[in-house]
């Protein structure tokens, strides 16, 4: 039988009308081999060695141009990526005018800075810093000496210390929420 012949296919027809009856397409491979000698490749050409060169050659040279055109859609697809994420030219100028507005408001206040004559010299500063040091220092002595009265107190006090600081009427630094500065 010839292989550009279709005479395969009218075997097969001809075989399943006979048969009367459903076979997978492995059971008339079986039953048909022997006799007519049809084969699963019964519809390929022969294909000579330079024939599979030529076209191993031809997709090796498809190959390397998908994937030279896969990395330039890479390319373009991060270019695209970063195009959308940065401003539009209406939000870049939007964004201009808010900064412009902005650093002007900025230099008014630098100008008015500039003029006050009430400038603090560098020996005030130090002077208020060493002052701040004395008190918060003075502040945590008398806040240690409180609590070690309140300590000896509360040993022989038959209630809670809350109870106590409210039956005094002492205030803590908790209760004003007041906490001490680091000197």
């Amino acid at each position: 039988m010839s292989k550009k012949d279709n005479g395969g296919l009218t075997v097969i027809f001809a075989y399943l009308n006979e048969k009367n009856r459903p076979y997978s397409a492995q059971d008339v491979f079986n039953n048909l081999q022997k006799q007519h000698g049809l084969g699963k490749t019964a519809q390929f050409a022969e294909v000579s060695e330079a024939d599979l060169k030529a076209i191993d050659s031809r997709i090796s040279d498809l190959s390397t141009q998908v994937h030279a055109i896969s990395q330039g859609c890479r390319q373009l697809d991060a270019e695209l990526k970063e195009l959308n994420s940065s401003l539009t030219t209406e939000e870049m100028m939007s964004e201009i005018q808010e900064l412009k507005a902005e650093c002007s408001g900025y230099r008014e206040r630098l100008e008015k800075i500039k003029s006050a004559t009430n400038h603090v010299t560098p020996e005030q500063k130090e002077m208020v810093y060493k002052e701040r040091h004395l008190y918060v220092k003075e502040w945590k002595k008398r806040k240690r000496l409180a609590s070690d009265m309140m300590g000896s107190i509360l040993e022989g006090y038959p209630k809670t210390k809350k109870q106590f600081l409210e039956e005094v009427g002492v205030e803590t630094d908790e209760d004003c929420k007041v906490t001490m500065p680091s000197t």
